[in-house]
């Protein structure tokens, strides 16, 4: 990199700083208010993560239809990996579509809130409706329907969750603000993560009081889906964000905002650190049900409050992430959540082989990946609103939206990835006694959390802190 590129640009537009009063701190009702949101969508995206690849291709032992083929095309595809596939093939186009609409925004509601109300309902609808496949037996019919599911599900989910994180970097405009907003966004999103982990206790509980077993996990499924959709619309009538919110709309072309992305040198490094991350998260989130029912022989029902602990360990160490945030490095606790959750991963490969109960390796793998959880589910979001919001001051347009939208985009590829390798994986060996595919996994998410700390290593926290401190309108 030249020296060129070194130095720190002015600040091109002034009314791409803030435009609350410095004195006006964010009320907290605006934070629960936008936890919430958030704590909705985290509902719906987990869901299809625990839930989808079990419903479809289930282990023998769960009592459910198989509903589509697992019969592989081309040596090595199967229906789970085109559909992982197609559904993330619309994305391509909406996310930076709708970060730069939402960028370039200037209605009266804000920037961010007409989208988000748009999204919530039809992606709530989607996301049922995976569930409801037309045949109840291995059919055709069932991946078109998919599909075609899929398509709506992720355009809608879109418009409402890149703007629904690029929020959060707009209303928090000190570097406080948006590690509050990052800590509280992420309890919520953990609590989305249990209630989506419910859903087989929901269907077993449905099943015991006489529902066949299909129908029962179509019923928690709708239940679970109702939850996450009220909840993503309580930011939409509760927060007024032309007050909290920086509104001033981009005021460069698309083309530009792609370039000041591709070309900014913190975002490179961050980005392709959390592309490993998500992938890594999606495998344990797709494996879930099946390291519980098939490794280690457990009820799936287990399922839910394993989650649930992993949970509350994660909760009770957010504060102190936030307090050593902080006082300490994002950067190096980054990399230490990346080294636990590739020992955990290890661990996984492990299962049912270990002398100890079965439910006991299952409790110790669950609070392990808890101390990660802890740190990765608060700190990425904190730095990807640093990055943008230092890109804000040197660039001079507010271009939050699309640094979210690129890293939804990488996301949702990272997770395609993943849920990619997990069925070719699962391939080889998913049922108790075959279960080679499973453990392979864990190999798989273990080598992702490495290459994901030593690419972290790479980015520049020092600097980034000392120039947003120097270009901030307000103390950082």
């Amino acid at each position: 990199m030249d020296d060129t590129e070194q130095a720190i640009k002015p600040v091109a537009d002034p009314s791409a700083r803030l435009v609350r009063a410095v004195d006006e701190p964010l009320p907290k009702s605006v934070i629960v208010a936008v936890s919430v949101g958030q704590g909705g969508m985290s509902v719906l995206v987990n869901l299809l993560g625990l839930i989808l690849v079990f419903f479809y291709l289930p282990p023998d032992n769960a009592g459910l239809p198989q509903l589509v083929s697992d019969q592989t095309f081309l040596f090595v595809l199967n229906a789970v990996v085109l559909l992982a596939a197609m559904g993330r093939l619309a994305d391509a186009v909406t996310d930076p579509a709708i970060a730069v609409l939402s960028d370039r925004s200037t209605h009266r509601k804000g920037r961010r809130i007409p989208f988000m109300a748009w999204g919530a309902l039809p992606a709530g609808l989607a996301t049922f409706a995976l569930f409801v496949p037309p045949v109840a037996d291995t059919s055709g019919w069932n991946i078109v329907w998919l599909v075609g599911a899929q398509v709506v599900l992720y355009v809608a989910l879109t418009a409402y969750v890149t703007p629904a994180f690029s929020l959060v970097a707009d209303l928090g405009h000190t570097a406080e603000e948006r590690l509050d907003l990052a800590t509280w966004t992420s309890v919520a999103w953990a609590v989305g993560i249990v209630v989506a982990a419910t859903t087989p206790f929901v269907a077993g509980i449905l099943e015991n009081a006489g529902f066949e077993v299909l129908r029962s996990w179509q019923a928690a499924a709708g239940i679970v889906v109702v939850i996450g959709v009220l909840a993503m619309y309580v930011p939409v009538f509760a927060v007024d964000e032309p007050r909290w919110a920086r509104s001033q709309p981009a005021g460069v072309p698309p083309r530009q905002v792609l370039s000041i992305i591709a070309n900014n040198r913190f975002f490179r490094y961050y980005a392709a650190a959390d592309f490993a991350y998500f992938g890594g998260l999606m495998i344990i989130q797709t494996g879930m049900l099946f390291y519980v029912t098939v490794l280690l022989e457990l009820d799936q029902a287990l399922a839910a409050p394993l989650t649930l602990i992993m949970i509350v360990v994660a909760t009770g160490l957010y504060p102190f992430v936030n307090r050593q945030a902080k006082i300490h490095s994002g950067k190096r606790m980054v990399i230490g959540a990346f080294a636990i959750s590739a020992f955990d991963f290890f661990m996984i490969t492990l299962l049912g082989k270990v002398p100890l109960p079965n439910l006991a390796q299952a409790v110790i793998v669950v609070v392990v990946f808890a101390f990660a959880f802890a740190a990765l589910s608060i700190l990425p979001q904190w730095i990807l609103s640093d990055i943008a919001e230092h890109s804000t001051l040197t660039e001079g347009t507010a271009t939050a939206a699309s640094f979210f939208a690129a890293r939804t985009f990488l996301q949702k590829i990272s997770q395609t990835f993943a849920v990619i390798v997990f069925a070719l994986f699962a391939a080889l060996g998913r049922d108790v006694g075959d279960d080679l595919g499973i453990r392979l996994t864990g190999v798989v998410g273990m080598a992702l959390y490495i290459f994901a700390a030593l690419l972290f290593f790479r980015y520049d926290e020092a600097r980034l802190k000392s120039e947003l401190a120097e270009l901030s309108p307000v103390s950082a």
